[in-house]
């Protein structure tokens, strides 16, 4: 059980430990930052990054991070990204963990929808959201990682 969440702006050195040192087992490989080029270099770089990306910190270790993007011509919607460190991911902390975010996000800023895509593989990842009252919207295919990938689009839409 995560216990002492902080929840704060990310800084580089939690950048580069996300971007070079988290390596998932397969398939989580990838969700790896090395995967896919263009996500590596916009967690890497401050001035993409901007105020954008924020780290998870349990107990003074960072243990996951989330970034926050305006949802395509909707004022009030918001898409999440987010990650756990590889070495808790899969043992019961993901539903607490994506809770903490959204009450930090209720709590910041006043979007009434927070959308999310998960590839379509991570049913560990979906049971999670959904448990944290994300609802299935749609699929997609998206571009990333050099190829094409089918993605489940949700939100918390009440």
């Amino acid at each position: 059980m995560l216990k002492n969440i902080q929840l704060k702006i990310m800084d580089q050195k939690e950048a580069m430990e996300i971007a070079d040192c988290w390596k998932y087992n397969e398939p989580y490989d990838f969700y790896d930052m090395t995967a896919d080029q263009e996500d590596y270099e916009e967690i890497i770089d401050p001035h993409q990054r901007t105020d954008t990306f924020y780290s998870v910190i349990d107990n003074n270790q960072l243990v996951g991070y989330f970034c926050l993007f305006p949802k395509d011509s909707a004022m009030n919607e918001i898409e999440l990204g987010l990650g756990m460190k590889p070495g808790i991911t899969g043992k019961g902390f993901g539903e607490q963990f994506v809770k903490e975010i959204l009450s930090y996000i209720e709590k910041h800023f006043s979007f009434q929808v927070i959308w999310l895509s998960v590839a379509d593989f991570n049913q560990r990842a979906i049971k999670v959201y959904e448990r944290a009252g994300f609802k299935y919207v749609t699929e997609k295919i998206q571009k990333t990682n050099g190829g094409e990938y089918l993605f489940i689009v949700m939100n918390n839409l009440k």
